[in-house]
Parts: C-alpha cells; structure tokens; sequence
C-alpha cells in the first residue's frame, strides 16, 4: 500500500468546479491554493496589485461560497484557501502533492497550462484533469515521463460537495500505483464513490447523461412538454435526483454540456445513437446569448 499522503493541494482554475473543489478540499483540512489567469482588462494603475491581479480568482472563491447549497462544512475552512494567478503564483505548485487542472474545456489550453506546470512541478506529484470528456492521453502528449506517470482524469460532478461519483481515469501510461491511490483517496477523505473509467469520449457518466438530457429535449418536442412538467418526470418521481433535466443543465452550465456533447459526436462516428447527440438550434441560440446557467445567472430556470 502507498505511503502517498496528501497535505497540500492546487487547484487551477477557479470557475464554478474548480472553486467548488477548492472548498471541498478546504473541507476535509487540506491547504489548498486556487489559481486562475490574472484578471483581464486591469487599469493601468491596477496592473502591479495583487489583490487587483487576483481579482477573477478572488470573485469566483466569494461567489462560491456564498452559493447554495453551500459549498463548505463551516465558514472557517475558507481559511485553508489561499488565492493567485498563473502568471505569478504558479510557482507555488513546487509545494503541493497534487495538483489538479480544472479550467476551461479546451485542448489547446490544457497543454499549455500542463507545459507551464512542468517548469515548477516536483517528481511525483499528482496531476489529475477534471474534464468532463477530453481524451486524457491527448492532454498529457508532449510532457515528461514522469508527468505522464503521474497523470489521469479525475472527473468530480457538480456540485462535488454533495455529488458522490468521481471517475478516475487513466491513461495507458498512468501507474497503477496512481490510479489505486485516488480511487482509495476519493472514498476514504472525501466521500466519493471512485469508478474507475476507460479513456472513451464523455467517459461513462457523461455518456450516459448527455444522452438522456439530449433524448428528453427530443421527446418534449415531440410532445410539447414544457420545463416545468420535463422536470417533474425527469426529478424524485421516477428515482432521479431533485435537479432532474433542466435544472442540470442550468448547474453543469450550457456551455460545457455543449463541448461534451460536441466531443461526443465528433468521436463516436460509429455509435448507433449518435444522431441523439447533435445539438439543437434552440440550445445553440441560448448558448451565443450567454443563457447557460447559473455561472451567468440566466439560463432554463431564470
């Protein structure tokens, strides 16, 4: 059995999963740093502040917390999170026994996060993804060994206080000694049911949800459903939780599910169902409007 511990972490990336996961660590006693970019578009007399600087990751932490249901046990274990930004506090990752990388849904953006990260983290330490369906072999391409090693998703749901599933998934190079350690880690400290996963689009949580969300917008069509009867068909009474469909995808936000779905159909060129995944012209206008959910406060429920 690994003698792993894990008493420091970081969390890059502080948008409604990142910092929701910064908490929940908070939650359990472990140091956590939350980092996102420095805040855009500063005042020239801003610029060189830190506080100002920190911005973007500052709001997203406050916004969290103040979220309901909330995220952490009690208010005081905010005081386990300390804020920056990449461009300044990434060298901070040297500290750390995991770090786990939960920004924007984009390839690109990844790697270059994960070439940066390389310049500061130590031999061994954990690097895990969140993504909720990017090929994890395609992120970790380009990095060291060890990197390679020591890297695989690690896909927590929102909101991840509360929700109990986190997918593990590893890559081919991926040691067994990670992928053990996290599926014990994530029950034994904080609270998941680990399932580990094959490295197949959307994974298997996200296969399977994104078909039903996008079967049940079929059939409301059909049958001129509205939101609110979807919801109560979708909820409690038919052992489905409360969130049911349309309050999901306001949480997991439209954007996302659309680079899930996205994802989806470009890489299951074969599947029986794939038609299922296209996403409809109504979901794509709320998505250019910016109506995805509650990270903009406007979406199915607002």
């Amino acid at each position: 059995m690994t003698t792993r511990k894990i008493k420091k972490v970081a969390i890059l990336g502080s948008g409604v999963m990142g910092s929701r996961l910064a908490c929940h660590f908070a939650n359990i006693g472990v140091k956590t740093y939350l980092l996102d970019i420095v805040t855009p578009n500063l005042p020239e007399d801003q610029q060189q502040i830190a506080a100002a600087r920190n911005g973007l990751v500052n709001k997203a932490l406050e916004t969290a917390i103040k979220s309901n249901p909330s995220p952490v046990y009690h208010k005081d274990v905010v005081k386990l999170i300390t804020t920056g930004n990449f461009d300044d506090n990434l060298k901070w990752i040297s500290e750390v026994d995991w770090i786990l990388e939960a920004v924007v849904e984009n390839l690109e953006i990844k790697q270059s996060l994960y070439e940066k990260v390389e310049q500061f983290r130590k031999p061994g330490t954990l690097v895990t993804s969140n993504t909720s369906g990017i090929p994890i072999s395609w992120m970790a391409k380009g990095r060291s060994d060890d990197f390679r090693k020591h890297f695989c998703g690690s896909h927590f749901f929102n909101p991840p206080r509360y929700l109990r599933l986190l997918e593990i998934i590893p890559t081919a190079e991926t040691s067994p000694e990670v992928v053990d350690f996290l599926m014990q880690y994530g029950s034994l400290h904080l609270g998941k049911t680990t399932v580990k996963c094959k490295d197949t689009p959307a994974f298997i949580a996200n296969r399977v949800g994104i078909y039903s969300i996008m079967a049940i917008f079929k059939l409301m069509g059909e049958m001129g459903l509205s939101i609110e009867e979807v919801d109560l068909l979708t909820g409690p009474l038919t052992g489905k939780p409360k969130s049911a469909t349309f309050r999901t995808s306001d949480v997991v936000g439209l954007d996302t599910m659309i680079k899930v779905l996205q994802g989806a159909y470009d890489n299951l060129p074969n599947d029986e169902y794939r038609d299922v995944l296209q996403v409809p012209a109504w979901i794509l206008k709320m998505n250019e409007n910016k109506w995805i959910g509650d990270k903009v406060g406007q979406g199915f429920g607002r």
